[in-house]
């Protein structure tokens, strides 16, 4: 085993799996894609690391066992579409893309939009549609499975509004310092059921719905 595969496979083992990513789907996948191939060379050596990686115009990429949970959560299926806020490097991108029928993925950073699009075709991932748009507090279309790669104080009602008969809504909510992912299922018509995963802190998206705060 390779110096880069002796880390990937130290990344799965002693971050993801302790952070209760079981799914053994996700972690085969974790290993398939190269999470090297989706970050600036000069980061390279961070690829494997327990961190957020700067991607620049502040913007990161998650943390590994970020990723691996909120891909663990939505429960991604063959014939799912789904939308992506915030396509970052396109490492999410490619990671659920790899388990669903399509990815539409928006990117409100056209630097970013085309770093995404450049790490894609080079791994030749092609059931993805990028877009270079500000979907902070909405989109159009149904989907299966919507992520939301930032943060947001406040969730719009616009997302589940978006989800078909069944679909998943991974998010993380709230401010800084108390964030929490959530995990939003339309279970019928107008019939949501939200489950709080895990705490975390992550950069709001760019544009996000703001609460209405009280001024003294």
């Amino acid at each position: 085993m390779n110096k880069m595969e002796q880390a990937r496979f130290n990344m799965i083992e002693q971050q993801i799996r302790p952070w209760e990513v079981l799914d053994s789907q996700v972690l085969d996948l974790l290993g398939k894609v190269k999470r090297e191939q989706f970050v600036l060379m000069a980061s390279r050596d961070m690829a494997f690391m327990d961190i957020e990686i700067p991607m620049g115009h502040g913007a990161s990429m998650w943390q590994p066992k970020l990723e691996a949970r909120a891909l663990q959560a939505v429960k991604l299926k063959p014939r799912d579409r789904v939308l992506e806020v915030g396509s970052g490097s396109g490492y999410m991108t490619a990671l659920m893309a790899q388990l669903a029928e399509h990815v539409t993925s928006v990117e409100i950073v056209p630097e970013l939009h085309a770093f995404a699009e450049k790490n894609l075709a080079a791994q030749r991932i092609d059931n993805v549609t990028l877009v270079q748009g500000d979907a902070a507090q909405g989109w159009t279309g149904e989907y299966d499975v919507i992520v939301l790669t930032g943060s947001v104080p406040v969730l719009p009602e616009a997302f589940q509004n978006c989800l078909k008969p069944g679909g998943r809504l991974f998010a993380i909510v709230g401010d800084a310092p108390a964030m929490h992912a959530k995990l939003i299922t339309r279970v019928a018509s107008g019939v949501f059921e939200s489950v709080t995963l895990f705490e975390t802190v992550t950069a709001p998206l760019r544009n996000a719905l703001q609460p209405e705060r009280f001024v003294f």
